[in-house]
């Protein structure tokens, strides 16, 4: 499955002050990675942008909330450190700006 990005757990869920770890795989050959959340009804919120293993771009909720790594060869990993109820929503990687235009125009 090299062309598509593969994220899991496909469910995850926690009690109050738990952590809270998602793991995606980029296409093969993508040197980026975007974790984006979209609460009940909202649009989709940015979080974190990696290029390669480095992070270049994490929004204050992020910075706050939560941790993430990308190591070179493995999958890249979000983590909400300590878990609430305003962490409650669904959670997206993608590989590519054009994969997140996509997604969140449907």
């Amino acid at each position: 499955m090299d062309n598509e990005v593969t994220q899991s757990p496909s469910h995850l869920v926690k009690g109050k002050g738990q952590k809270a770890k998602m793991d995606c795989v980029p296409i093969k050959g993508h040197i980026n990675v975007y974790w984006y959340r979209r609460k009940l009804e909202e649009a989709f919120e940015f979080l974190v942008y990696f290029q390669e293993q480095d992070i270049v771009e994490g929004t204050e909720v992020f910075k706050e909330r939560c941790s993430a790594e990308c190591p070179q060869n493995s999958p890249c990993s979000l983590e909400i450190n300590s878990t609430e109820a305003v962490d409650s929503a669904l959670y997206f990687c993608a590989s590519s700006q054009s994969t997140v235009l996509r997604v969140s125009s449907s």
